[in-house]
């Protein structure tokens, strides 16, 4: 409910306004709105619809790139590390934690990537991608 305001702009209405309200004193019990939980799941939805607003129709842009840089951030340390091992003649590179680093950059870059370009395709193939509001139709 608190960005409602937010996804109706992203839709085309333009004449969002805010109807006030006259509350009423509480009578019995007491609020479960409010306190930490309320404050972290607020957080949660502002990331979440931040992230749907600016990638929702093209996902590739945030995993694509930051799966990109992690892929070439591993290819640069084995690459080194490789070096290392065949021209500088360094024994026992698999032991260091840079080895694991490389490697590990070099997996989760690749899965995000992948992952980046499914969320593509199937971003593609749904019915409402290219909805859009139409305010005047001129014909010919």
């Amino acid at each position: 409910h608190r960005y409602i305001p937010l996804i109706a702009k992203w839709e085309g209405f333009n004449n969002i306004g805010e109807k006030v309200v006259i509350h009423q004193a509480r009578i019995h019990g007491e609020t479960k709105f409010g306190g930490w939980d309320r404050g972290i799941k607020g957080l949660l939805d502002l990331l979440s619809i931040t992230f749907v607003g600016k990638f929702g129709k093209r996902p590739m842009h945030l995993f694509g790139t930051l799966g990109a840089i992690l892929f070439f951030l591993g290819v640069l340390i084995l690459g080194i590390l490789s070096f290392n091992k065949i021209v500088l003649e360094e024994y026992d590179i698999a032991s260091r934690p840079l080895f694991f680093l490389g490697i590990l950059s070099f997996i989760i870059g690749t899965q995000l990537f992948l992952a980046g370009f499914l969320a593509e395709m199937i971003a593609r193939v749904n019915p409402r991608r290219n909805n859009y509001q139409v305010e005047q139709v001129i014909e010919n």
